[in-house]
């Protein structure tokens, strides 16, 4: 039964007699206008207008009509029929050939004056009496049709795109027009499409905990609601990029086994104007139909971020209107049931407040850089397919990359292997992993690089202030890697092994800022000068002094006060939050701090100007040096700090 019902529904769908009919109604339609038109299936013998001259010349023409002034029928006498010359005519086919009444011969002539002239010009040289007669012909049902036609036309095209357009066709790129309203969600099938699971997630184990139980309210929802408890509605995943946001999604879409929509903020965004509204309501009827079912929107923050109250853009504003309707599909009458909200953004302070509420978006899943043990994880996937030493130490891997992202370590792994390969080496080791930790934060080592010696000479006692500060401070990381040779658009790196802190204290904000001005103090101990050179370092302490004072309030003058907005409306006002007495008084605080530590790295360099010449001496002569001359130079650091992971920082 079930197959007969489907030969009938299939059988529904072809016309029951295809389109051949229509061609042959306008097949009909121009053979009756010819018929009805005043045609006829006689033709007459085709001639020219010199031809028709000897004709006339001869006394054969009768009489000679002219049919809408361009064509000349031509009508011969009972005797001219007779001659030989005309009987060539006779070949034609007889159902073709005229009648008694029809006319013998017929050509089209140019200009109508110049042909009555050279007429009556032959008639009265050869004194003949013929006629020569004007008539119009009109075909009425041609009229007609000339007139009705374009609004056939017209109407044709309207009704082709309506049936384009209910029908919901437009796979090709001609069919984008119909579908611009139309959702761009992707449909993902968990069989065939999905191949991600939770196992291919190392780390993250708060999230991926949130997640699986998000999968698991649509897996076996009677487990909750039997307890009187609702399924929520979206979760937001919140994180640095890089940090495995849309790889989480993609392992939802493998584990949930329902139906998956998966596109992008931008692809709501479009230039005409309601179309973003459109679409969002396409995709919620899409997953509603097929409920239960997941909606994940990757960088939501293209449609959701906040609305301002100054709406500069007008009211019509086609992102806020798209955000309108995504707040009403999530929460407003006539909610979608089982369908869930999944989204991902790296800027969660810019969207806008209703959307965060409870109710639409009930869970915010914060996605952080992994640490220490799940950097060792993420380096145990990605490491998976790459033909390593054996005995490779993941661990000292893992203390190798502080702050990196997991994309940053999958960037890391592929970065040894090609440098294994540039090298002909048949497996990945450790130093293949070091250089490319090297590659990705200082940049591509330029050896060929042109410096004169004074310049390198100065980028090493640059790079040796660094150093020795750092070494001498107990709260600066210290260096474990120093070079000069340039790497990227730095002309010296050193790396640092950090502390990975969870707050900060004053006191070491403070010796990070005086080892970061060591550079430029070791150039002014050294040479009595300064350079450009320390453009980074000044930027970075910069920053560092403008956040003790004016968002973490550690300053003394200005108080326990911040001026940080954490929601982000701060950056579309004019005005500062503060007096313009206050930022003269936070400039100087600012000025102070830095000038304090600058002085105070000038002062430790000064007494160990032997030990920093010393230093300098040893990296120009080997250009690269490590831990272990820093420990022959100064002896062993005075403060006890955990072992952890070397920090670039670039001159």
């Amino acid at each position: 039964m079930a197959e007969e019902n489907k030969k009938k529904k299939v059988d529904l769908k072809k016309p029951k007699g295809g389109y051949y009919w229509i061609y042959i109604v306008i097949a009909l339609l121009f053979l009756g206008l010819n018929i009805f038109g005043g045609g006829s299936w006689s033709q007459p013998a085709k001639t020219t207008q010199s031809q028709f001259e000897d004709f006339l010349k001869s006394g054969d023409v009768e009489k000679v009509d002219v049919i809408n002034k361009k064509i000349a029928k031509v009508y011969l006498t009972d005797a001219a029929k007779a001659k030989e010359i005309h009987s060539k005519k006779d070949e034609t086919p007889s159902f073709l050939a005229p009648g008694p009444n029809d006319p013998d011969y017929q050509f089209e002539f140019g200009d109508l004056q110049n042909f009555e002239n050279s007429f009556q010009t032959i008639k009265q040289e050869n004194n003949l009496s013929t006629k020569m007669e004007w008539h119009t012909d009109s075909n009425v049902w041609s009229d007609i049709l000339m007139g009705i036609l374009p609004f056939v036309i017209i109407i044709g095209i309207w009704i082709f795109i309506m049936r384009r357009m209910s029908s919901g066709a437009g796979g090709g790129a001609g069919g984008q027009l119909f579908n611009i309203g139309k959702s761009k969600a992707k449909l993902f099938d968990e069989k065939t499409d999905i191949k991600t699971s939770f196992k291919d997630v190392a780390g993250l184990e708060g999230a991926k905990e949130e997640i699986q139980e998000i999968v698991d309210f649509l897996k076996n929802p009677e487990k909750y609601t039997s307890l009187g408890g609702k399924i929520p509605k979206g979760a937001l995943l919140v994180g640095a990029p890089g940090t495995g946001k849309t790889l989480l999604a993609k392992a939802v879409a493998g584990e949930a086994k329902v139906p998956f929509f998966s596109l992008s903020g931008s692809d709501f965004v479009e230039m005409f104007v309601g179309v973003g509204a459109s679409r969002v309501r396409d995709l919620f009827k899409q997953a509603k139909d097929k409920s239960p079912a997941i909606i994940f929107i990757d960088e939501i923050d293209a449609i959701g971020r906040a609305r301002g109250k100054n709406n500069f853009s007008g009211g019509n504003d086609e992102r806020e209107n798209t955000l309108n309707q995504l707040l009403t599909e999530m929460d407003g009458f006539g909610t979608n049931t089982n369908v869930i909200v999944l989204a991902a953004t790296n800027r969660a302070d810019v969207l806008d407040k209703a959307l965060m509420r409870a109710g639409r978006f009930d869970r915010q899943i914060y996605v952080d850089l992994p640490d220490v043990r799940e950097r060792k994880e993420i380096f145990e996937v990605h490491l998976r397919p790459i033909k390593k030493d054996e005995g490779l130490d993941i661990d000292f891997l893992a203390k190798q990359t502080p702050g990196f992202s997991g994309a940053d370590i999958a960037n890391v792994c592929n970065e040894a292997a090609l440098i294994a390969a540039r090298n002909g080496k048949k497996s990945v080791g450790k130093q293949d992993f070091l250089d490319a930790v090297d590659r990705i934060v200082g940049g591509l080592e330029k050896k060929n690089k042109i410096m004169t010696v004074a310049e390198k000479r100065a980028i090493a006692f640059h790079e040796a202030g660094h150093a020795t500060v750092s070494w001498m401070l107990e709260h600066a990381a210290p260096l474990v890697k120093v070079t000069i040779v340039p790497r990227g658009q730095s002309l010296g790196a050193a790396w640092y092994l950090p502390e990975e802190r969870l707050i900060i204290h004053p006191e070491q904000m403070l010796d990070e800022m005086c080892a970061a001005l060591g550079g430029r103090a070791a150039e002014k101990v050294i040479f009595n000068r300064i350079s450009t050179g320390a453009l980074s370092d000044l930027e970075k302490v910069t920053k560092q002094a403008r956040a003790m004072v004016t968002i973490y309030g550690l300053n003394d003058k200005i108080g326990n006060i911040t001026y940080y907005d954490s929601s982000g409306q701060s950056e579309y006002n004019f005005n500062k939050p503060y007096s313009e007495k206050t930022a003269e008084l936070i400039d100087q605080e600012i000025s102070a701090l830095i000038e304090s530590q600058y002085q105070r790295a000038v002062k430790l360099l000064e007494d160990n100007k032997d030990k920093l010449t010393e230093l300098a001496n040893v990296l120009l002569e080997k250009e690269v040096i490590f831990k272990d001359n820093l420990q022959k130079i100064f002896g062993e650091r005075p403060f006890e700090i955990p072992e952890e992971v070397p920090r670039v920082a670039t001159t």
